[in-house]
């Protein structure tokens, strides 16, 4: 505790050996940090620039794109000065902070996923009906959705716990998450139970919908033509990857907190690996196997090499 100004200190206990590693874990995070950056703001300005990219589809990628670039600065920079710090410490408001943001847009993932699931089932299934369903207002709102509704459930706890008294002041990982409830002195219930339903609500149930959503279009595209199952391969197919890798770090978040053991080598590699994976994932899947994004992307290239 901080006698003049009043402030909480976490120190987080997940790094390996930082005083032997710090500058190999810094260059190889700073690189990790640049590539995420220049990938996802490549394809969000691609979408953005091309007038043929404006269709519901992209928007949603993009809106998805620029959901990794938030998350990985929420993550990256106070990374990156820990490597390079003799102290790896944060203020109690700004881990909470933290908490926040990571699961507020973590979550939205899933949403997004889910409003795009549901423009390709209209846009297979029902495709004399698109223009007229998924209108510009209807994108935005589910865009709006998706980011709104988990910031609101996250929300929640975080103001719970503001005021919660702390009996441990050494987080076991490398930036805050849910391990912050580890350090209260009480555990609560009701905030356990809160969770539970956080999770169904804003991730579970959104990939059931994706799941049912996508199983409907497999057996719309069986029955269909040639060029339809053509179209829905090449267009849903980065989707469920994406699904499936955000699914995969789900998991694996929720089972590196619930760890009673403690392997500190092998969680703080997962946990690198988590946060380099996903937000460098997406716009490399959507980037390779979209046609549209990845013409733009070939003509893009070609013109850097002539200048």
């Amino acid at each position: 505790m901080d006698a003049e100004l009043n402030v909480t200190y976490i120190t987080l206990g997940g790094y390996v050996e930082v005083q032997k590693y710090r500058y190999v874990y810094f260059v190889i995070m700073f690189t990790a940090y640049i590539l995420i950056i220049c990938c996802n703001s490549t394809i969000v300005c691609l979408i953005v620039i091309h007038r043929n990219l404006h269709e519901p589809m992209y928007i949603f990628i993009a809106a998805l794109l620029l959901n990794s670039l938030l998350f990985s600065t929420a993550i990256y920079p106070k990374l990156l000065i820990d490597f390079l710090s003799e102290k790896q410490i944060i203020s109690y408001s700004a881990c909470l902070f933290q908490v926040f943001i990571f699961y507020s847009l973590g979550v939205s993932e899933f949403l997004l996923l889910a409003a795009m699931a549901y423009d390709r089932y209209v846009s297979i299934c029902k495709p004399l009906q698109y223009a007229t369903i998924m209108r510009k207002k209807t994108v935005s709102t589910l865009i709006v959705l998706a980011w709104l509704l988990p910031a609101c459930h996250v929300a929640v706890p975080i103001v719970l716990n503001v005021k919660n008294k702390l009996c441990s002041f050494i987080l076991k990982g490398i930036y805050c998450n849910n391990s912050t409830n580890h350090l209260y002195c009480v555990s609560s219930t009701a905030l356990s139970v809160y969770g539970v339903v956080v999770l169904f609500n804003v991730a579970l149930f959104p990939m059931v919908f994706i799941l049912f959503t996508y199983t409907k279009i497999l057996i719309i595209s069986y029955r269909s033509c040639r060029e339809v199952r053509k179209k829905a391969a090449q267009t849903c197919l980065p989707h469920l990857m994406v699904l499936i890798n955000t699914s995969l770090l789900l998991t694996y978040d929720i089972i590196i907190i619930r760890l009673k053991s403690d392997f500190p080598t092998v969680r703080f590699v997962m946990t690198l690996q988590m946060i380099i994976y996903n937000p460098l994932f997406n716009p490399i899947m959507y980037g390779l196997k979209m046609k549209e994004i990845s013409k733009h992307l070939k003509r893009l290239f070609n013109q850097i090499k002539v200048n």
